[in-house]
């Protein structure tokens, strides 16, 4: 079919006759794999005397096909596009990428992309060249554009598979750097500059996004880009061009290259500024950007957020980006330092309000309801909302810096409660009340911890959140709701409190306003989660009807999830790979598909949860989960590697027995603990103490992979290592402890070791916590062979020492009278259980005096159990 018919087939294919139609989609699926079809099909396209309408349905079928044929997936299947329409198609579609029409542009792009994917660097091997080409001629735009499709390729590429990146760099970023540095220089730019800043920013984002280039790890090179970002994150956003339509507004070139410029420095700073990398080479480089630049982006920032403050106009992902830097910032000394001047102005006068309820919020909740439920909890709105980013920093300024913090914040959430009070029904600020709702219920985990706070939560909750559940503002009563969910676990002191609670939260089912019943819903979850709790409080009032309601409503709710665990599971699963896939596809997706699939990996969780009383199930769903499993304990799962640690330690728990392949995960989370992962290191304890406490004797006799020496290798490692502060280490000496109590008579062997790197870390240890720890790792080691750890402690001299430290923290007490060390139920019952171990030795082994020091010292740990236990 030669190319003006193809024209007329094309043609028909859009007529309003169905008869017409048919005829020409046959023809055109009849002609489709006949030499130069395709070649024929990017004329048309091209081609600008051709009608618009068949241009699209030409670049249309030109897509779909080589998505379909240009690489098919079975590799057994015969190509069905000739080597020489290849060519020719390669050969042609980079010159008129740029000359064709945007609405063209986007799906020869797309093709462009399924091109490279399956043909660079092997089949394309001069695409490199023609674009370094083009960046020193006058199609920098379309080169630009290649690159960026070229860059992508390699975004979430494994380490192995990003060597390309490597000579990309090499040869692109030097012409990169020069028209970048051209475009800053022009006065009054046009919107179209911003288009090809944005470009580069882009590139550069895919290039550095897991790893930096060798090549920008050279500090000249580098400071080189970050007086260029810098540049254009200090300058004013051109006034003259900018939309008034807030949708377009935030779209808008100038502000994307903000967006982009932003989102990069985050990046640098998050993933590679990080003074606890373990990587030398990263570590230097941390030290260099804190040095550098993290405080001149955090200046810079703070004045960008002071557009806020006076009504100025910001984008909501950029407000999003800049408060997520300003949290990580929160732990860094440096940067708190830097911070602290403005610390109020930036807490009471931008963060908090924008925790509240505004015009935006108003209008939705009135024209369209449902969508404002939607962004409520949506996972990908969190991406962009700047209210959960200020619940965050919020939440992380007082976890990390609460002693100078909390007790200010709170005290001004109060008084917004306490004007409220006082203010007449009209002029109440209904809006501040949201937002101090919002910000109570954000906090509701370090309030439930910290005292005052902790015994006034009930007192709280009577007086300034369940009043709500009658406000005359609809989304007071949605906030009330919200906050009594967060809050549905604690302990009511008064039955009558919480049959409030519940009962106003049943109400709120009623409500005629959608959010307030959505949340409603969603608390309620929250009250029926709580149903242990609740059980006990019902079990001290005698109120045994509805406790047996409640266990009813929980029991039936766990038989029915059964039959749906798999096939949830699965669907879940396949959305979870939906989701990932999404973030390599979506250009303009900002990493959307790791944040969504948090929610997915999340549900399923909530599954595994539900379904823990009922172990063949969790047989049935290993064979789906394991694949996620796998791959997202590496490097290409960081930013879900939390919720994936959650599904591993449910299925190590949960399943009859660790099989085979769920053993296949322990080298993966070892080696990401070796490599980036130790902030995780309390999440991986869980699973790796399933492991050893319930697959002890494949633990022990494996010698394919010998998960003792493995063991070993990570906890020396890192009781060793003097970059890191006591608090990274103590899931280490929780671990020894898993395998002397599990592994009793069954490693001697290593005894002695664990021994040597517990007391080298002693000695060097600063925090109580710590040196509590390590002792128990002592005490273990006495209860697994009380007569192999005491000829070991008299070996390194160490005996006295020791025992005399041990007896030291056992006596400590605070001004309360309680006890300073050993507090918890587990520490005390360790504890004695190594010191009456001790007091099994023959009397040679063990002096007259220091056995009367043992002996009155597991006598009082014994009373002070048998005090607190009652009958137990």
């Amino acid at each position: 079919m030669d190319v003006p018919s193809l024209v007329v087939v094309l043609q028909a294919a859009l007529s309003p006759n169905p008869a017409e139609r048919k005829a020409a989609e046959e023809s055109l699926i009849k002609f489709q794999y006949t030499p130069q079809h395709l070649v024929r099909l990017l004329q048309i396209v091209i081609d600008d005397n051709c009608p618009m309408a068949v241009r699209q349905v030409a670049s249309i079928q030109f897509k779909n096909f080589i998505a379909k044929n240009w690489a098919p997936l079975d590799p057994n299947e015969p190509q069905k596009i000739l080597q020489s329409d290849k060519d020719m198609v390669r050969d042609h579609i980079l010159v008129f990428i740029i000359q064709v029409p945007p609405l063209l542009r986007v799906q020869l792009g797309e093709c462009l992309k399924t091109i490279i994917h399956a043909d660079y660097p092997e089949q394309w091997p001069r695409l490199l060249d023609w674009v370094k080409h083009n960046l020193q001629g006058q199609q920098v735009y379309g080169a630009l554009f290649v690159l960026q499709i070229l860059a992508r390729k390699y975004e979430f590429k494994s380490e192995e598979e990003r060597t390309p990146v490597q000579h990309i760099v090499q040869e692109t970023f030097p012409h990169l750097l020069n028209i970048f540095s051209r475009l800053v220089q022009i006065e009054k730019p046009a919107v179209e500059v911003a288009d090809l800043i944005k470009l580069i920013c882009k590139i550069f984002w895919s290039s550095i996004y897991l790893e930096i280039p060798k090549q920008l790890l050279d500090p000249n090179a580098f400071n080189a880009w970050m007086m260029l970002f810098l540049n254009v994150l200090e300058r004013s956003v051109p006034l003259e061009g900018q939309p008034l339509d807030p949708e377009l507004r935030k779209s808008w070139g100038w502000w994307k290259v903000k967006k982009w410029t932003v989102h990069i420095l985050n990046r640098l700073y998050t993933r590679f500024g990080d003074l606890k990398l373990r990587n030398p080479e990263n570590r230097a480089f941390a030290q260099m950007f804190q040095k550098n630049y993290a405080g001149k982006i955090l200046e810079c920032h703070l004045n960008l957020l002071g557009v806020i403050r006076v009504g100025g106009y910001l984008p909501d992902r950029v407000t999003n980006l800049i408060l997520q830097y300003l949290s990580n910032s929160i732990s860094k000394n440096s940067m708190y330092t830097l911070l602290q001047p403005q610390l109020d102005v930036l807490l009471f006068e931008i963060v908090f309000p924008l925790m509240c309820f505004n015009d935006n919020d108003q209008k939705l909740w009135e024209e369209d309801p449902h969508e404002y439920v939607r962004k409520g909890y949506d996972i990908i709105e969190d991406l962009y909302s700047p209210r959960t980013a200020s619940m965050d920093f919020v939440s992380e300024l007082v976890r990390k810096r609460g002693k100078e913090n909390l007790q200010k914040f709170i005290q001004f959430i109060v008084e917004i409660f306490k004007r409220y009070d006082e203010a007449p029904l009209e002029y109440k600020p209904y809006r501040q009340k949201d937002g101090a709702l919002l910000a109570v219920g954000a906090l509701c985990d370090k309030l439930k911890q910290t005292e005052p706070y902790k015994s006034e939560l009930e007192h709280m909750l009577m007086q300034h959140v369940f009043p709500e559940f009658r406000s005359p503002a609809g989304h007071l009563r949605a906030k009330a709701a919200w906050v009594a969910g967060q809050y549905a676990h604690v302990n009511f002191s008064d039955k009558n409190n919480f049959l409030q609670a519940l009962h106003s939260v049943v109400s709120g089912l009623r409500d005629p306003e959608l959010p307030v019943r959505v949340d409603s819903v969603f608390a309620l979850r929250s009250f029926v989660e709580a149903c242990k709790e609740i059980f006990k409080l019902m079990n001290e009032v005698e109120n045994e009807d509805l406790v047996f309601t409640l266990e009813t409503i929980v029991d039936k709710f766990g038989e029915e999830m059964a039959p749906y665990a798999l096939g949830l599971c699965q669907n879940l699963a396949a959305a979870f790979w939906r989701c990932m896939n999404t973030a390599e596809a979506d250009d303009e997706a900002d990493d959307p598909g790791a944040l969504a699939a948090v929610g997915c990996l999340r549900a399923i969780s909530t599954i595994l949860e539900s379904v823990s009383r009922l172990p063949h199930l969790f047989v049935q769903v290993e064979p789906t989960l394991l694949p996620i499993m796998q791959r997202m304990l590496t490097t290409d799962g960081q930013e879900v590697f939390e919720e994936v640690l959650e599904i591993v330690s449910y299925m190590t728990f949960f399943s009859p027995t660790i099989s085979l392949e769920m053993w296949s995960l322990w080298p993966l989370m070892i080696e990401a603990l070796a490599d980036w992962a130790i902030d995780f290191f309390p999440n991986i304890l869980v699973p790796l103490d399933n492991y050893i406490s319930r697959g002890t004797a494949h633990f022990l006799t494996c010698k394919e992979t010998d998960y003792q020496q493995s063991l070993w290798n990570m906890i020396s490692s890192i009781m060793a290592d003097k970059n890191l502060e006591d608090n990274d280490i103590e899931p280490a000496p929780k671990l020894i402890e898993v395998v002397f109590q599990n592994c009793r008579g069954q490693v001697d062997h290593w005894v002695e070791p664990y021994l040597r790197i517990t007391l080298d870390r002693l000695n060097r240890t600063e925090k109580p916590r710590l040196k509590c720890l390590l002792v128990q790792v002592i005490a273990n080691a006495v209860y697994y062979n009380a007569a192999l750890t005491l000829s070991i402690l008299n070996k390194f001299s160490v005996t006295t020492e020791v025992f005399n430290l041990w007896f030291q923290l056992l006596q400590q007490v605070r001004k309360s009278g309680l006890r300073a060390n050993f507090k918890r139920e587990h520490d005390k019952k360790v504890c004695c259980l190594g010191l009456t171990s001790l007091l099994a030795l023959p009397g040679d082994q063990i002096g007259g005096e220091a056995l009367g020091r043992v002996f009155r010292a597991a006598l009082d740990l014994l009373v002070s159990r048998s005090c607190k236990g009652g009958r137990g």
